[in-house]
């Protein structure tokens, strides 16, 4: 066989595989962030339903992608037996699935259990995305299809906010969580139909200890370590702010319904733009060059929502939310270009330490939220936000690999 024959095919941008690939991972992204954070909005509700405090009521997200964030690390090693898009499409369908079933529940533990379990199902997208992205798009485009699927997750974001907020004020909370389900269920039947399969994977069987192995030549890296880091700090920073907005809203000054906050969830359009041009100014200016300076916008954004104003609080939500789609975009798409092998395993230990920071600082920040309401939440957002500037300094001058 010749040398020709055996280099990857790469996926160009500007062809139609590359905006089938687009599409079917907007879909993607869309689905599973739409599900996941659904619920993020409703917290207040659940508290005045079952009678649970803020704290409590946030287990029904971190308990989700605390589980998620554990089944990835094994949810990537799955993929390389069975492939990406199947271990994609069966994630999507059956959390879908799930998450029409929650809506029927009867009590707030049943509802946990099926949070639960959504989380373990999640875990077959974010991880494997990143690592088909990585095998099938040509470098020179990977940093704007990583974005663009980056995009579909701030679409579903936003819109899983959005429409339980609006559905919940007119029929209620199962209904809310009911509509995003069956979303879910459509978004899963466009990812099977629009995504070309692999051509750059081989399947490989299952191996533990090669697992293993994988996983300490990442953390053996001088980099790695610390963009995982950063996905910890970045996400417990963005979902504690988000999991605690809705109260500060609902009561004085503001006194808001939850109609009116779903849509103030809307401000996750900035996301959709921002994943995609850093993303972008990224591939062109380096990744190092810029991502110090995201991080600290994204701390700009958080200390605004000190004011007792709606405006400087909506501003300062959009601030922070471009900031962080932005950071999220350039570390990703560095953390695949950096892991010269086994991608899927670096993908899987930065999502494990990202959903941890989501799950382990989003349900802590309760505590601040209860002992000194809204300004507590913000001084430790900060805190971690200011430790994420620094090792963004401590990345940018790392010595570069050809691949960064």
């Amino acid at each position: 066989m010749s040398e020709a024959a055996t280099l990857p095919v790469f996926i160009e941008h500007g062809t139609p595989a590359f905006r089938r690939i687009n599409l079917a991972m907007l879909a993607a992204g869309f689905s599973t962030f739409a599900l996941m954070y659904a619920v993020q909005p409703l917290m207040p509700v659940f508290s005045a339903e079952f009678g649970i405090s803020a704290a409590q009521s946030s287990l029904s997200l971190s308990l989700t992608t605390g589980l998620l964030a554990v089944a990835m690390l094994f949810a990537s090693t799955l993929s390389e037996a069975l492939g990406r898009k199947p271990v994609m499409l069966f994630s999507l369908v059956v959390s879908a699935a799930l998450t029409v079933v929650s809506a029927l529940v009867p009590g707030w533990n049943s509802f946990l259990v099926l949070r639960a379990l959504q989380g373990l199902t999640f875990s077959g997208l974010p991880a494997v995305a990143m690592a088909y992205v990585s095998e099938e798009v040509h470098p020179r485009s990977s940093g704007y299809a990583m974005g663009l699927y980056i995009s579909g997750s701030a679409m579903g974001g936003m819109g899983g906010r959005v429409i339980t907020g609006l559905v919940t004020d007119v029929a209620g909370w199962r209904w809310a969580i009911a509509a995003i389900g069956l979303l879910g269920l459509v978004s899963a039947a466009v990812f099977w139909r629009l995504l070309p399969p692999s051509r750059n994977f081989a399947p490989r069987p299952l191996r533990i200890r090669a697992l293993l192995g994988n996983f300490a030549l990442h953390l053996r890296d001088p980099g790695l370590p610390w963009l995982f880091a950063e996905g910890f700090l970045l996400m417990g920073s963005l979902v504690t702010i988000y999991n605690y907005v809705g109260y500060r809203l609902l009561g004085p000054p503001f006194g808001l319904s939850q109609a009116v906050i779903g849509m103030i969830f809307t401000v996750y359009l900035v996301g959709i733009v921002s994943s995609t041009v850093v993303g972008r100014l990224a591939d062109r200016l380096t990744r190092r060059r810029i991502f110090w300076a995201i991080v600290l916008l994204m701390l700009a954004g958080v200390l605004l929502t000190l004011l007792d104003s709606l405006v400087a609080t909506i501003l300062g939500l959009a601030v922070m939310t471009f900031g962080f789609f932005g950071a999220h975009s350039v570390a990703s798409s560095w953390v695949g270009r950096r892991a010269r092998h086994a991608r899927a395993q670096a993908s899987s230990l930065y999502l494990f330490c990202y959903y941890m920071g989501s799950s382990v600082v989003g349900a802590l920040g309760g505590l601040p939220w209860a002992s000194h309401g809204w300004s507590g939440v913000v001084l430790t957002v900060s805190a971690l936000l200011v430790v994420a500037t620094l090792v963004a300094f401590r990345l940018a001058a790392l010595k570069p690999l050809p691949t960064d």
